[in-house]
């Protein structure tokens, strides 16, 4: 199995500068304006020039939104309603995905599933309800693997109606680039090798689009940091260096607060996570933030500068739980229960035949558990990843699933890969009840759950929202190798 390298533009291959962009600055909001009741907006896809790597190297062509990296901040109050016109300044065709919130089918975003591609020149307008406070995002899922890629992407914050105390609310969207040595972006979006192994692992490390220095932070501060993984493929797997980070919600879903296991918080491709830092470190200190995800490829990421004057001689003794979001808890008696396969990629073969003598010829839903035949015969119909046998081509299929509206569903998925899979479920989010056998602790709401090789991880939801929706492995260059099915609410 390859490995990323460890970024190899980070600050300690740059000439120090103060044109370096600091961590800490907030992105600023989307400027919006009223309208019956309603948040407007606008969003303009286009072409323009950042400064991804700090002076003396020059800035980077992108694809962004509004001519900034990430896209403007769209910050909302839960229960508000937006209306989002997007237009396109591409060269070619588009859309908006708003991951993670739980929209019309029609505001979906998938091109031909859901709505016809924005093409050149022309504007959509996407209009719903912010019915769950939290982390969200947006970005394309036209030809995704290279526009998000390229820089198309933006957070979407929903706050609650009564915000947990904390002296700063700071969004840090995770990123990563492929860059020459002149910090050119690479042009080699969407080859067969990124496709079969771990996807488009960048060496440049970016928070809100930079590469960072310092976090000014103050002994004694709360910070409610709201962490979006927004890069095409990378893992993240961060280290405070010993601040006690309290996880209180993922994906935009409150969690029981908790410090993760090992104390990293584990990011896949498309998951957010909302935590809570309570700065205890010593006035004056630098501790710096360490991304620890891939064996022997740890790097740092950025250092918590500690100012000489604190902000108070103690840190906050507040309650730090988020209140629940709407949604329909389902019953796990009467639900009705769903298998799902992935298959595929560099050593696809190998890892079936493993897991053959444990897993049957088939599921009720379709489910393709064979060994190394099936696999051969898989791969050289010409596709390198699948879902329950069929490798996608574009965006629409027939569905795989079909699941009853309203009632309960358990979806067991099995990773029979050598590869992680953040796997994204569009239109709900789902409870992570069971990974291989064991019941998960605190049972977290998610819509994008982290698949390690070999792994079985069960989830359940309510079907509540109609229509054909995604269910796909959010490395990106994944999906566009076939891993994406369709499941229909009727």
């Amino acid at each position: 199995m390859s490995c990323p390298r460890p970024p190899a533009l980070t600050r300690r291959a740059f000439i120090v500068s103060a044109a370096a962009a600091s961590a800490g600055a907030m992105l600023p909001p989307q400027p919006n304006a009223r309208a019956a009741g309603r948040r407007e907006f606008r969003l303009r896809a286009g072409q323009s020039r950042a400064q991804i790597a700090p002076e003396p190297y020059g800035d980077t062509a992108v694809w962004c939104y509004d001519g900034s990296l990430p896209g403007p901040e769209i910050r909302v109050r839960q229960g508000e309603r937006l209306r989002i016109a997007v237009e396109n300044a591409l060269g070619e065709e588009t859309t908006v995905h708003w991951h993670g919130v739980r929209v019309p089918n029609a505001m979906d975003g998938v091109p031909h599933l859901t709505q016809a591609p924005i093409a050149p020149g022309e504007t959509f307008t996407y209009e719903f309800s912010a019915v769950d406070a939290g982390t969200f995002w947006y970005h394309p899922h036209q030809r995704s693997f290279e526009q998000v890629g390229r820089g198309l992407y933006g957070p979407l914050i929903v706050e609650e109606a009564d915000p947990i105390q904390a002296d700063r609310d700071v969004t840090w969207v995770l990123s990563d680039w492929r860059l020459t040595r002149s910090a050119e972006m690479r042009d080699d979006f969407g080859n067969r090798h990124d496709m079969m192994h771990n996807g488009r692992i960048g060496n440049t490390v970016t928070i809100n689009g930079r590469v960072p220095d310092v976090f000014p932070v103050r002994k004694g501060e709360r910070i409610r940091l709201r962490l979006i993984n927004a890069a095409n493929a990378r893992i993240f797997g961060l280290d405070f260096g010993g601040h006690e980070p309290v996880v209180i919600a993922f994906d935009g879903q409150p969690v029981e607060p908790h410090v993760p296991a090992g104390g990293l918080v584990v990011l896949g491709s498309g998951m957010r996570a909302d935590i809570v830092l309570d700065m205890t470190a010593d006035a004056g200190s630098r501790i710096s933030v360490t991304d620890r995800f891939y064996k022997d490829l740890e790097y740092r990421l950025v250092d918590l500068a500690y100012g000489n004057e604190p902000l108070r001689a103690a840190t906050l003794d507040t309650p730090v739980a988020l209140p629940p979001n709407p949604l329909p808890e389902p019953d796990l008696a009467s639900a009705a229960r769903h298998e799902i396969t992935f298959n595929g990629g560099m050593m696809g073969a190998m890892v079936m035949q493993q897991m053959g003598g444990s897993m049957g010829e088939s599921s009720s839903d379709g489910g393709m558990m064979g060994g190394m035949g099936s696999m051969m015969d898989m791969m050289h119909s010409g596709g390198i990843w699948f879902v329950n046998g069929v490798a996608a081509e574009g965006h629409v299929m027939e569905p795989m699933l079909t699941l009853a509206r309203d009632r309960s569903h358990v979806i067991a998925m099995t990773n029979a890969t050598a590869w992680h899979h953040p796997t994204h479920l569009h239109g709900h989010s789902f409870r992570v009840i069971s990974r291989n056998g064991q019941p998960t602790r605190h049972r977290e709401w998610q819509d994008t759950v982290l698949m390690a090789p070999r792994e079985r991880v069960e989830i359940a939801f309510v079907a509540d929202n109609p229509g054909h929706w995604m269910l796909h492995c959010h490395i990106l260059e994944h999906q566009a190798a076939g891993m994406m099915g369709v499941f229909r609410v009727v």
